[in-house]
């Protein structure tokens, strides 16, 4: 993780996403040119303003944050207060952010940067596609202009965590990611066909993959004192239910990640049986910076964009059937002990630096 990397991260900030922000912030090499905000896990503009307020724990008030659509494409919209807190990050309290949103909105500011800096930047989307899909529609050149496409979203092999058969991204906005995915294939064709630079395939990282990261209490006291915490209040975060206190309690980042996780452990030991988290949006991140860590598949997708129980299903075709050529790079299997070393370790170095102290 110590290319130079030019990325704009597309969010619906939420717990999850609002650790990823904060790991891209700590990567050494990560330009981090903007963040763009869709609705999802929250309404948009809760997630603009969490955004606004992580990045600037992070140190980071610099950075472009653009509205996006509010609503998906067709579908009516649903959110995720039930797993991710009634405003997005969980128990955490931040200040609010001072600076404003970019006035740009989100599909423009992404059609903008491509268009400014072909080849260059990175697309890392870890919410519904709608801003996505909305960019595509202004400049349909988007595959070819941007460096790669990583999503973290859809159920490939493995069942939904929505439905019995969908992911909550794409269920989210079924007819964005559709659009998406087919606008991937085609450019990929287009540049086959012609015997042209070659397209990436979008990197995507599903449920297959994102669910093995479990980031555990113990996980938790870990990052606590290589942030230089004290032993004892490290030791309270290792426990059920995780508590923040003394030299954690007193500091930014160790608070924030700590309120913000225990909400999320607490859904999960509800929903999924076990006190902890599963970190799909900073996976997908550490994995478009090192694609070691993870492997993955050629495949061809489809979203189902109708009703009934296999709405917003990510179709993959594993063998081959529809001989249609694949449009995504579909991970298959990820080395997640390494993945959460990386977060820790980045993380804890992030909270001992004093990011989020008064500027």
């Amino acid at each position: 993780m110590t290319n130079r990397v030019p990325v704009i991260l597309d969010v619906d900030t939420g717990i999850d996403d609002g650790l990823a922000l904060l790991l891209a912030a700590a990567t050494p090499g990560v330009e981090l040119v903007a963040v763009t905000c869709v609705a999802g896990n929250v309404p948009a503009r809760q997630v603009a303003d969490n955004t606004r307020a992580v990045l600037e724990l992070a140190g980071r008030p610099d950075v472009p944050v653009a509205l996006g659509r509010e609503t998906p494409l067709r579908k009516r919209l649903e959110t995720a207060e039930e797993t991710h807190g009634p405003r997005g990050l969980g128990y955490a309290e931040l200040p609010a952010a001072t600076r404003p949103l970019d006035l740009r909105p989100a599909a423009e500011l992404i059609v903008q940067v491509a268009r400014d800096r072909p080849g260059e930047v990175t697309l890392v989307t870890l919410g519904p596609l709608t801003n996505l899909a909305i960019a595509l529609e202004r400049e349909p050149r988007l595959p070819v202009l941007l460096a790669g496409w990583t999503l973290m979203g859809g159920a490939y092999g493995v069942p939904g965590n929505t439905t019995p058969t969908a992911e909550w991204n794409v269920y989210v906005d079924p007819d964005a990611a559709q659009a998406a995915f087919a606008a991937w294939g085609a450019a990929a064709s287009r540049a086959t066909s012609r015997l042209e630079a070659s397209v990436p395939l979008p990197l995507a990282m599903g449920l297959d993959v994102t669910e093995r990261a479990r980031f555990l209490p113990e996980h938790l006291r870990r990052l606590a004192v290589l942030a230089g915490a004290s032993p004892p209040d490290a030791e309270a975060l290792s426990r059920e239910p995780t508590t923040a206190i003394g030299t954690v309690a007193e500091s930014p980042v160790l608070r924030f990640v700590a309120d913000a996780l225990r909400f999320y452990f607490e859904f999960h030991a509800a929903a999924d049986g076990f006190y902890g988290a599963a970190l799909h949006d900073p996976f997908a991140v550490a994995a478009t910076l090192d694609r070691s860590l993870v492997r993955t598949k050629a495949l061809f997708v489809e979203v189902e964009t109708g009703s009934g129980p296999a709405s917003a299903m990510t179709v993959a075709d594993w063998r081959g059937l529809t001989k249609r050529p694949p449009n995504l790079e579909v991970a298959v299997d990820g080395d997640a002990d390494v993945f959460l070393r990386i977060l820790i370790e980045r993380l804890a170095r992030l909270a001992a630096d004093g990011a989020g102290v008064a500027r």
